[in-house]
């Protein structure tokens, strides 16, 4: 039997195994096939190419132009030498992209945390595009690099929830296994063990951290999901493959949530902001920008008869360009035009996440949206952060943001301030005696109060699924308790007790009544195990909060932010900012460099008096920066019972335990206790801008 017959018989006895019930899995219906022995293969055959350029004539000029006369970093310049270099038999074209490709051939072999994959892969796809142009001795050359490569990174990247597995590694193993098919006889066998270690532990980890379309790794996943998306398509020219279909909890809710991570509004170069989550990025414009975009088309080209991605389409539709000039390549591959688009308008305003926790919301579709992010979910990888109960609110501009500065991995400024708690909104309760394990095989010198994790080693991450369920202690940390969305209003509770030291704290639970369009009621119930043990509520503000009857005002550029503070009575409020915003303890954690805006201020609110339990309620109102004040808060307490009077409505909460009701719209409606994901009744739906829903 030949190795290519065995490999493609492997397969599908994988996929039968799968499709059978041996695993939550399912494949898609298309047939697959043997890889195809002509070259190009990978992006489909060239009349496929050609095809693509008469029907994006656009983005193909736009391509042939960085190809010819444009700089490019040596990603884009080398595929769009290849892509133009095939379509139109230049061979001109197709000699300088082998030149390029032959520096990296030539260079040494890299191995360990670099991108080696992303030189794997531009590569490779010079080797298929333009195949006739490598000469016997170069494509010997390739073929040696390639293997010495996968040889030198076996122990490489091997942790599935962090963004190595897939982007620093296995798409730019996949591309140039699919690229040498034929003329590497290890090429077979490399792709069956990426594909096994995809199924067998890859896939669950997507499952478990991605369900729901966000991921546990928060915004690393756009520095990876991209590449792994382009292998996919890749697989699936080549083979006829599914990857999708492995992991439908990820994957085909993957493009709606990413949508729902961007912020209302397009800015720099025609393009959105992503919202920051741990570590990794979102303040400023950078090519990630086009990376995000690029593989929300991917999957809304793939789940294109479904309404939910066709109303990612008409969102992708609003930025149809990329960001980035010579990023050209990426509008020809994937923008496409052809996909049914859906009514925007009226689609639903949040979207829930549970695999990491992550419930995001908006007031409407509109550019000048409120918008709402929180979290509450377990841990995976050490790219997140010690920040459960965190919330960021953002209208026209950031109000509350992410604290800190990612100045770089396991830093003084990392490790005490930017991935602690205390530069999170949420819960700090201060044991003096406490102190905190090596973070990131960084320095640990602070007590800032807040959340603990036992590092298992320098990163902090679970290898598989499988680790993680081995070590669920560590791991299992938040909870989102109950989630529902009734158009006027939605409804979160979450318990984040068990991220704080349990010698320190007994209770931790955050309810939050956002009603639209801009009105946030934040009630905590919080216990300790000492009532000595001082507890800080935390709002990480953007800018100055200025005292105005009673209220806190943070205004940022066009928006501002009423923060209203009803319990404790008689709180302690205190606005850290300036050289003391990241001092705490005596010491100061700097940043070694600016990574962009990021909130100046720290509100902190505590009771006046120790006690072991204490409840906090706030009430948090977004604007536009031209409103001078809003309604006072009217509140009232019994023992059983707190209620709030915003406006029209009035929300209820139970003083000991989650739920409550909501009294809005003239009608009265219990809090869940349970994630409702389905669309509220009609009835219970109400205007806004003159939209239902």
């Amino acid at each position: 039997m030949s190795k290519y017959l065995y490999h493609y018989l492997w397969l599908t006895i994988a996929a039968t195994l799968i499709s059978t019930g041996n695993a939550d899995m399912s494949l898609a219906d298309s047939p697959r096939h043997p890889v195809p022995r002509e070259h190009p293969r990978l992006l489909g055959s060239r009349e496929r190419l050609q095809t693509l350029a008469q029907q994006r004539p656009e983005a193909y000029q736009r391509m042939v132009r960085v190809a010819r006369e444009m700089r490019a970093d040596d990603h884009s310049k080398m595929i769009s030498l290849s892509l133009v270099a095939a379509i139109e038999r230049d061979a001109a074209l197709g000699r300088q992209a082998v030149d390029m490709a032959m520096e990296y051939v030539r260079g040494p072999i890299r191995h360990g945390h670099v991108t080696f994959a992303h030189d794997l892969a531009r590569c490779a796809i010079v080797y298929d595009l333009c195949h006739e142009h490598w000469d016997e001795i170069e494509r010997t050359a390739f073929i040696g690099y390639f293997n010495q490569t996968v040889n030198a990174n076996i122990n490489s990247e091997t942790h599935v929830f962090h963004n190595g597995w897939y982007g620093y590694k296995n798409w730019g193993i996949g591309l140039a296994g699919y690229a040498t098919y034929y003329e590497n006889e290890r090429a077979p066998s490399i792709l069956e063990q990426l594909q096994e270690e995809f199924l067998q532990r890859a896939t669950p980890a997507l499952e478990l951290a991605g369900d729901g379309g966000g991921w546990g790794e928060g915004y690393y996943i756009n520095y990876w999901l991209y590449e792994w998306l382009f292998f996919c398509e890749v697989a699936r020219h080549c083979e006829g493959i599914d990857y999708y279909a492995f992991a439908p909890k990820f994957f085909a809710n993957r493009a709606v949530a990413s949508m729902f991570e961007a912020y209302p509004g397009i800015r720099q170069y025609g393009s959105r902001r992503p919202v920051p989550m741990g570590d990794g990025g979102g303040r400023t414009f950078g090519g990630d920008r086009g990376k995000v975009l690029s593989a929300r088309r991917i999957l809304v080209s793939h789940f294109r008869d479904d309404p939910d991605h066709q109303a990612v389409h008409t969102f992708n539709e609003t930025t149809p360009r990329s960001g980035v000039g010579v990023y050209a390549y990426k509008d020809f591959l994937w923008r496409d035009e052809t996909a049914p688009q859906g009514d925007l308008e009226t689609f639903k305003l949040s979207h829930f996440s549970p695999g990491p926790g992550y419930v995001y919301a908006r007031s409407d579709w509109s550019e000048d949206a409120t918008y709402f992010f929180f979290k509450c979910g377990d841990r995976f990888t050490s790219h997140q952060h010690l920040d459960l109960g965190h919330f960021s609110i953002y209208r026209n501009e950031e109000l509350t943001g992410d604290g800190g500065h990612y100045d770089s991995f396991g830093t003084l400024h990392d490790v005490n301030y930017h991935l602690r708690t205390i530069a999170h909104s949420t819960l700090l309760v201060l044991d003096p005696e406490e102190s905190w394990p090596a973070i990131r095989a960084g320095r640990v010198t602070g007590n800032d109060g807040g959340q603990h994790h036992d590092w298992p080693h320098h990163n902090g991450a679970a290898v598989d699924a499988d680790d993680w369920q081995r070590q669920k202690h560590l791991f299992d940390i938040g909870d989102i308790l109950a989630f529902e969305d009734r158009g006027t209003h939605l409804y979160i509770a979450a318990d984040a007790t068990r991220a704080y030291s349990p010698e320190k704290l007994a209770l931790f639970t955050r309810q939050i009544v956002y009603i639209r369009p801009g009105s946030f009621v934040i009630f905590d119930q919080v216990e300790s195990r000492n009532p000595n043990l001082k507890k800080k509520w935390l709002l990480q503000a953007m800018k100055e909060p200025i005292e105005q009857d009673g209220a806190r005002v943070i205004t940022n550029g066009q928006s501002r932010l009423f923060v209203q503070t009803l319990l404790p009575e008689n709180p302690r409020i205190e606005s850290v900012g300036g050289r003391d915003l990241y001092r705490y303890g005596g010491t100061s954690y700097e940043p070694t460099n600016d990574t962009g805006p990021a909130p100046e201020y720290r509100v902190e609110v505590s009771p006046a008096k120790p006690s072991t339990t204490d409840l906090f309620l706030h009430l948090l109102t977004a604007t536009d920066a031209d409103t001078r004040s809003v309604p006072e808060a009217e509140w009232s307490r019994t023992e059983e019972e707190i209620t709030v009077n915003i406006g029209a409505a009035k929300v209820t909460f139970a003083a000991d335990r989650t739920g409550g009701r909501i009294e809005i719209a003239g009608k009265r409606i219990d809090l869940t206790d349970t994630v409702q994901t389905q669309p509220a009744p009609e009835q219970d739906r109400y205007q806004y801008r003159g939209v239902p829903y």
